[in-house]
């Protein structure tokens, strides 16, 4: 696969420990806030002298961050790929946020142009992993499989050498994206504090270590400033004891497949009980789109992101007289409304500082 120019990935790449990342990762926080985000250190984003057009979109997300927010809507990794065209056929709009999986490697070519297409239409991107265990294979069932997570961060293990391998072939997709001018909003590890994955499955202080790893070796290694670092809780368990730190956080969330279309207030106080004010707060997945008359102070939700298939276009999730109505929301921004945002990658479309 095709890495960026400054990407610094490799098949010898030396292994990083559970130590040398979290002492790396405090290296980095002391960078002068200045230098990093703009005129409200408080506001700033967790990787050192992110790209402008990070810095820009988080920004323009701040701005908008209890006022409105964002429509989403996952991609099927696999076809038939069709969410955008049902949800152009059923509401006129197109959701203002894309969101891409590095389930399937034999797709990575494929992401990197759907993300970049979509940045150019003036979208914004989200990507994550499904991340089948290193030593197993990929794929969704092999993302549930146990995995010695322990090992994995203990340098010249089997574990670690697939870990970081791994690591750095996703690095340089995304730095492929980077030196094409595309921030993204990244969110590894999703429903961490769940135990269906095997990321999730060793507790709180494993959970930290595997997050501050990537975090350092995407930040220090691949010099990764296009990412804006999302981490999002399963909403059954939104456990205080996951969180690494503001630190290495720029949006936080959690995710419920939820009966109906209620706000999900409960869930929204949860992770702002651990955040307080410092990031947003985003709705990372979900079933049925929030009603949007029912969002306010209590469930100030940044973006939701609906995912694909049945979760989209079942009756017992969204009908099409529901989602014609959330796409047409005052509340919900989709595609038309957020494309000429500054630092938008739409051609014409003002630029960021």
């Amino acid at each position: 696969m095709m890495t960026g120019e400054r990407s610094m990935a490799g098949s010898g790449a030396a292994a990083w420990t559970r130590r040398q990342a979290l002492a790396a990762a405090a290296a980095c926080s002391l960078t002068p806030a200045a230098a990093l985000a703009g005129p409200d250190p408080s506001r700033r984003l967790a990787v050192p002298q992110a790209s402008a057009a990070a810095r820009a979109l988080y920004a323009w997300l701040w701005s908008q961050y209890g006022r409105r927010t964002l429509t989403g809507q996952q991609e099927n990794p696999g076809p038939p790929r069709d969410e955008l065209a049902y949800i152009a056929r059923v509401t006129g709009r197109q959701p203002a946020l894309l969101g891409l999986d590095y389930i399937h490697p034999a797709d990575w070519t494929g992401v990197r142009e759907r993300a970049l297409d979509w940045h150019r239409r003036g979208g914004v991107v989200t990507l994550c992993w499904h991340w089948g265990v290193p030593t197993i294979g990929t794929g969704y069932e092999n993302s549930k499989r146990d995995f010695d997570v322990d090992a994995a961060l203990r340098e010249g293990t089997a574990e670690n050498r697939a870990m970081v391998e791994q690591m750095d072939a996703v690095a340089g997709e995304l730095a492929w994206l980077r030196d094409h001018g595309v921030p993204v909003l990244w969110r590894p590890y999703h429903e961490f504090s769940g135990d269906w994955f095997w990321w999730g499955k060793h507790g709180p202080d494993a959970f930290r270590a595997l997050w501050t790893t990537m975090f350092t070796r995407f930040t220090v290694r691949h010099r990764l400033d296009n990412l804006i670092w999302v981490l999002g809780w399963a909403g059954q368990n939104v456990d205080p004891r996951y969180y690494p730190g503001r630190e290495t956080v720029d949006i936080a969330g959690a995710d419920i497949y939820a009966a109906d279309h209620g706000n999900l207030a409960p869930m929204f106080a949860a992770v702002k009980r651990i955040v307080g004010g410092t990031v947003p707060i985003c709705l990372h997945e979900n079933g049925p789109i929030p009603d949007p008359a029912t969002l306010g102070p209590d469930s100030e939700w940044l973006w939701f992101m609906t995912w694909h298939t049945r979760w989209l276009t079942g009756g017992n999730q969204n009908t099409p007289e529901t989602l014609r109505a959330a796409y047409n929301a005052p509340r919900y921004l989709t595609l038309d409304a957020v494309a000429d945002r500054p630092g938008s990658g739409r051609r014409g479309a003002r630029t960021g500082r």
